[in-house]
């Protein structure tokens, strides 16, 4: 067991952490003549060290969940939904979210067709909640800093939100409420995609960490340069009286604060990690994260495109129900998780 654990610990820490690449770039800086001791060299050594560790991250995950999406394309994923009913609907729809597009704009796209595929309406929304806001690179990105423990729960609790959402959009008959120009379009014929060969899987695992990269890294550069401002020049007293215990609104602030960002999982967790090391409550961090992922306002201006105000109204106020009970259950019960 001890042996398991150390091993454990080692895939965690050096090569999803890659904590070895912190005293690389000590190092380097050191050489450079740069103080990694004050202000503005703890600041650059953040910034490089998140900016490699993310990035490297970033291009292995989008490569290797490409090339499991690569066996479910949207024809294949509609006949996928369509042979379950009631909440195992809702269930698979989470769970074919985890292996999609890694932001909700580009998942809503994919929302618009299964609407229109004629697919029920609570299913197409547990896709569209879980698709930002649980994919398997969120997985490995929150264990590289939070640990597997975290990471597992704050996955399950999103895939809970997702099935719960959908769940109630579904019973409230909300068909109406989505645009005609979605409604007519009647359901697209499932063609069965051609069979592709490893090398066509593996070129289009290549392309999408291109693609993607070329889209995220401004992002990652931002989040990451927010973070280390935060970590290294904002006062820890601020952050723990703005988003610590003193505050026990702190969760409902954070998602406010959230909402209107825009960014992916990718961009947010280095905002959340120096959150969270100058004493910011967990559950107050993942609230955030997931506020940003899910309900940034561009998606919300594209999703204003295919549903009515009302439907959008509800789906926004579902979404914020479930991060902030699952923002204060987080910080509730911290002693789990430490």
């Amino acid at each position: 067991m001890e042996v398991l654990r150390a091993g454990w610990l080692f895939i965690q820490n050096q090569i999803l952490g890659m904590k070895w690449l912190n005293s690389v770039v000590d190092r380097g800086l050191t050489v450079l003549g740069i103080n990694t001791a004050t202000r503005l060299g703890g600041s650059i050594r953040f910034f490089l060290y998140d900016v490699v560790k993310i990035t490297v991250l970033l291009c292995v995950l989008i490569f290797v969940i490409s090339y499991i999406q690569s066996f479910f394309p949207p024809e294949r994923s509609k006949r996928i939904l369509g042979r379950f009913r009631g909440i195992w609907a809702n269930i698979a729809a989470a769970l074919l979210g985890t292996v999609t597009p890694f932001c909700s704009c580009s998942s809503i796209p994919l929302f618009m067709g299964f609407t229109s595929a004629g697919l029920p309406l609570g299913v197409t929304f547990s896709f569209l909640i879980s698709s930002p806001m649980v994919d398997l690179g969120s997985l490995v990105l929150l264990m590289s800093i939070f640990g597997a423990k975290v990471a597992f729960v704050y996955v399950i609790l999103g895939l809970v939100i997702a099935v719960a959402g959908g769940t109630v959009i579904e019973r409230l008959h909300m068909e109406n409420e989505v645009e005609e120009f979605i409604r007519n379009a009647g359901g697209v014929t499932a063609v069965e995609s051609p069979d592709l060969t490893v090398k066509d899987r593996l070129f289009y695992a290549k392309t999408q960490v291109s693609e993607t990269f070329k889209k995220v890294f401004p992002y990652i550069v931002v989040g990451v340069g927010i973070g280390a401002v935060i970590h290294n020049w904002i006062p820890e007293a601020w952050i723990h009286t703005v988003l610590g215990n003193r505050n026990p609104f702190g969760v409902v602030l954070a998602v406010l604060v959230g909402v209107p960002m825009y960014a992916d999982i990718f961009g947010t967790i280095p905002v959340a990690e120096a959150l969270l090391a100058k004493g910011a409550l967990l559950g107050t961090v993942l609230s955030f994260m997931m506020a940003v992922t899910t309900l940034s306002f561009p998606s919300m201006i594209m999703l204003r495109k295919a549903v009515k105000p009302k439907l959008l109204g509800v789906f926004i106020a579902v979404c914020v129900s479930g991060i902030v009970i699952v923002g204060y259950l987080f910080n509730v019960c911290g002693f789990l998780w430490a």
